[in-house]
């Protein structure tokens, strides 16, 4: 008796495993990175890396497809919402794409970075990016010794926009007196690409007396941080963690949590709480930050930390309050 009740629950134990299993395989999820590339070491390598996380811990692999020039937004939209549980796209550009393709398919599950696409299947995810740069900009003009800070943005559009706007009132809060030049790479996406554009217009700050330059360019700011190391001045990295890229010159990076948005959609389409609608990821939400490590200890020293930390606390509780680009513009 007891032989055959341990087999019954043998069973039942294998029979639970091979159906979890089975809903496992059966889930599908679908990543569409920006132009740049997947390993641009900002914007898109975070989507990759909160990808990346997911697959790791559920032993689930994911569709994934590259955008190399604007033609193919379309095509792989379709693509994945055809055989994928929920596609997560990367960039403001795939809003307009999208806006159409989610219904034509209407039971397909659709989350945007960066753009706000108001359909029953879509949700939106939108940082605060102007808080973490609030935090970068006071950084920058405590740290800075000439009084002089530049950015170098990537596409010249609002959302880049929003932060330079934020790293300005950082800067003004810390330094009221402090320089702030700013330019930006292109009007196109290529601008997201071009490292060397943005490698000249750092060293045009750079020349101009600027010691600290914060880069908002995807791709192309890889050439700002470059700029810094080869005129031994500092410079500010951007989405991802890229103090470690040139340490010592790299003061900080402005983190935004790009990784951890693509993981949860990810989680939550697997376990059923996915949710359409809007989400607005700031320092409250732990969306947005600033990066400290081994690699910038040196140069970021506990006077600027704290300084940084005090704020960063302040505006979670609401007592600062940093104005986004998009107020200005109404």
């Amino acid at each position: 008796m007891m032989i055959r009740r341990s087999a019954l629950l043998a069973a039942a134990s294998l029979l639970a495993f091979s159906v979890a299993a089975q809903a496992q395989e059966d889930f599908q999820p679908a990543l569409i990175f920006d132009m740049g590339g997947k390993f641009d070491k900002s914007f898109n390598e975070a989507a990759y890396n909160g990808a990346e996380k997911f697959k790791a811990e559920t032993g689930i692999g994911y569709l994934e497809f590259e955008v190399t020039n604007e033609s193919q937004r379309d095509q792989a939209l379709e693509r994945m919402a055809r055989r994928a549980d929920i596609v997560v796209v990367v960039g403001f550009a795939f809003g307009t794409s999208l806006e159409t393709l989610s219904e034509r398919y209407p039971d397909a599950k659709f989350t945007i970075i960066d753009a706000s696409v108001d359909k029953p299947n879509v949700q939106s995810i939108l940082f605060k990016e102007h808080e973490g740069s609030y935090l970068v900009g006071m950084a920058a003009a405590l740290k800075s010794q000439t009084g002089k800070i530049g950015f170098v943005g990537g596409m010249d559009i609002p959302l880049i926009h929003n932060f330079e706007y934020g790293y300005e009132q950082g800067a003004k809060a810390a330094n009221p007196d402090i320089k702030l030049t700013s330019n930006y790479v292109g009007t196109t996406p290529a601008a997201w690409s071009d490292s060397t554009r943005a490698k000249e217009l750092a060293f045009s700050h750079y020349d101009s007396g600027a010691d600290v330059v914060y880069a908002a360019a995807g791709a192309a700011g890889l050439g700002v941080l470059e700029a810094s190391k080869d005129k031994d001045e500092f410079s500010i990295g951007v989405d991802s963690n890229q103090n470690h890229l040139y340490p010592g010159h790299v003061l900080t990076s402005m983190l935004k949590r790009v990784d951890v948005a693509v993981y949860e959609a990810f989680k939550a389409a697997q376990d059923n709480s996915w949710q359409p609608g809007m989400l607005n990821l700031g320092l409250k939400e732990d969306g947005v930050d600033y990066a400290l490590d081994e690699n910038n200890r040196e140069v970021l020293t506990p006077e600027i930390v704290a300084k940084l930390d005090e704020a960063k606390a302040k505006i979670i509780a609401g007592e600062i309050e940093v104005q986004d680009y998009y107020s200005t513009q109404q």
